[in-house]
């Protein structure tokens, strides 16, 4: 793949992880989600890391999801455990991480990259970012938590029209639906990411992480994720996602024919 996809770096008691597929937008492929839980893995045990950060590298994008030209090759089953359940497992370590983990969107969030964003404690958006969950235009679901994360955040109503019509929002629109923390101008971007982070790791650790695990405990995700991801497998094997993904490819609207 070339130059290493996830970057890690440990600075001043913030792990920052980059995702580095800039070119691809920054979208995922199952060796991706590998390194991040590993990172994820290494920042609890280091006692010097406080905070996580999530980014992605460049400015167009933090993460366009998965890489629709791996998952148009994959069956039923290979869908639901390579892909689905695998980001399952990040994500479910993003949410079980003891330390506050903040997503820096600075650009695209769009289907496993809105998920990835909505998984963790904090999101910050440049007015550069956009999120979206596209996946229906493809004939798909998404499979990385969006349909359990998303209306635990915006409220059922805002989720269904993200998922059944992939519309996309900016920072100022997902901030009052409650999907964004806090939207700041492009120029200052960097600067207000490590300015939230400062503010995370100067906090009482134990008492953060407490805080963050029985708000978790409330969302009580973890049936709906398992759901989340036999539907996954499901849909990505009917005709109407090849055709989605053909469409995609051709750069035409698709012909969905519920097959």
């Amino acid at each position: 793949m070339g130059e290493r996809p996830v970057l890690v770096d440990v600075e001043d008691g913030v792990c920052w992880i980059t995702l580095n597929r800039p070119d691809k937008l920054n979208s995922i492929v199952p060796e991706m989600l590998d390194m991040i839980g590993e990172a994820l893995e290494a920042a609890e045990s280091n006692r010097d890391v406080r905070c996580v950060v999530i980014t992605g590298a460049g400015e167009r994008a933090f993460c366009a999801g998965a890489d629709v030209s791996y998952l148009s090759g994959l069956s039923s089953s290979e869908a639901e455990e390579t892909i689905s359940r695998k980001g399952h497992g990040v994500i479910m370590k993003i949410l079980r991480l003891s330390k506050p983990v903040v997503a820096a969107v600075n650009g695209y969030a769009l289907g496993g990259g809105c998920e990835l964003a909505a998984a963790c404690d904090f999101r910050i958006a440049s007015d550069k970012a956009r999120f979206s969950q596209p996946e229906i235009n493809l004939g798909l679901i998404p499979g990385w938590g969006g349909t359990q994360l998303l209306p635990r955040l915006v409220g059922a109503t805002k989720a269904k029209e993200m998922l059944l019509t992939g519309a996309m929002m900016g920072a100022e629109e997902a901030l009052q639906a409650g999907l964004v923390t806090k939207a700041v101008s492009a120029d200052s971007f960097e600067e207000e990411v490590k300015a939230f982070a400062k503010s995370l790791i100067s906090g009482p650790p134990v008492a953060l992480a407490e805080a963050k695990r029985l708000v978790n405990l409330a969302l009580d995700l973890e049936p709906g994720l398992d759901s989340e991801a036999e539907a996954f497998g499901r849909v990505l094997s009917t005709a109407d996602f090849r055709e989605g993904v053909a469409a995609f490819k051709d750069k035409r609207k698709p012909e969905f024919r519920g097959e």
